[in-house]
């Protein structure tokens, strides 16, 4: 994956010493790179944001839907228990 303008795109990040070499342990342990993680990372990121995004769209979609049914049936003259002693 990659930006239509530029392949694949290189960052530079400023990250403590200590955090760097813990990080390396981590990505050794899991038999992948200090890049790996990030990318996978910013990836899942990524993804979830997406989801969430589309989550948020079908949510408005559906509250406009509500809206768009509403309709007044007029004053209600009855009580709850009117309709239990009809039965």
């Amino acid at each position: 994956m990659g930006f239509p303008y530029y392949g694949d795109m290189n960052l530079t990040l400023s990250l403590d010493d200590e955090l760097v070499k813990k990080v390396r342990k981590i990505a050794v342990e899991r038999d992948t790179t200090l890049t790996g993680l990030v990318r996978d990372h910013l990836e899942k990121l990524a993804a979830e944001g997406a989801a969430s995004g589309r989550r948020r769209r079908e949510r408005e979609a559906l509250e406009r839907s509500f809206e768009s049914f509403r309709f007044k049936v007029g004053k209600r003259t009855w009580k709850r228990a009117d309709l239990y002693a009809r039965s």
